[in-house]
């Protein structure tokens, strides 16, 4: 089986929709998101409405999801986030923002083959920033392989026995074999808006069978999401950053 894993997509539908022809071109089985459908992007309703076609689709919801969703407070963003969470909250249809407060909260199993969450197994939305914040996370998996987002950086760490190991996947196309008696907590970085200063979208694909993770990167239309945004009135920052990846 193959699953498509992908996350914080961010309200940028010209880098979901060039995963979405990505995907029509390879033999995907599932489709998996770590969550953060919408947030600093201009276009949460044409995220969600083809969010919602895709089938089957495991999805675990996001601190954004559920800021936009009036289940978390906006307090605790920074102000530019929160100006957007108000904006999209103004502007998702009322179907829409249901599929929002009714998306699951993670962890979830998936086929009893890996978990998923957005942050942390022990905390949604906690940041997985290095190997000691990875250690204590690798403690609550009940699967050898977890696959996590909300650092919006792509990113491998195994734990064999005691000794935890976190590689960077930079670059374009790379593809790691999964080794028995190893556990992995595995980002595959932002959909729509890496922060690894490259700022293509990033998206990964799991092979059950072959047991393998390929990490992707793929060019957009950046021009095109920033005139979005300046059209939204949002933060200019919010469109700045994606033609820098921060």
């Amino acid at each position: 089986m193959r699953y498509l894993i992908f996350s914080d997509i961010h309200g940028n539908l010209e880098a979901f929709d060039v995963l979405l022809r990505f995907a029509a071109k390879k033999k995907i089985d599932h489709y998996v998101c770590l969550g953060d459908l919408v947030g600093y992007g201009a276009s949460p309703n044409e995220i969600i409405r083809k969010i919602r076609t895709l089938k089957p689709l495991w999805v675990v919801r996001g601190n954004h999801d559920k800021a936009v969703s009036g289940q978390e407070s906006i307090e605790t963003f920074n102000p530019i986030a929160a100006a957007a969470i108000r904006w999209t909250q103004k502007t998702v249809t009322k179907s829409h923002a249901e599929f929002l407060n009714k998306i699951p909260r993670g962890p979830r199993s998936v086929d009893g083959l890996f978990t998923i969450c957005h942050g942390a197994l022990f905390d949604e939305d906690y940041y997985i920033f290095g190997e000691f914040d990875a250690d204590e996370a690798f403690d609550y998996m009940p699967t050898p392989l977890c696959f996590f987002g909300h650092t919006h950086f792509p990113f491998l760490y195994a734990r064999k026995g005691e000794h935890v190991t976190g590689e960077y996947m930079d670059g374009g196309e790379t593809e790691r074999k999964l080794e028995k008696g190893v556990a992995y907590l595995i980002n595959p970085g932002s959909v729509g808006q890496p922060r690894d200063r490259n700022p293509q979208a990033a998206f990964a694909i799991f092979d059950s069978d072959r047991q393998t993770i390929r990490f992707y990167r793929a060019p957009y239309d950046i021009a095109a999401a920033q005139k979005k945004i300046h059209k939204a009135e949002l933060p200019p920052a919010l469109a700045e950053r994606l033609a820098v990846g921060i």
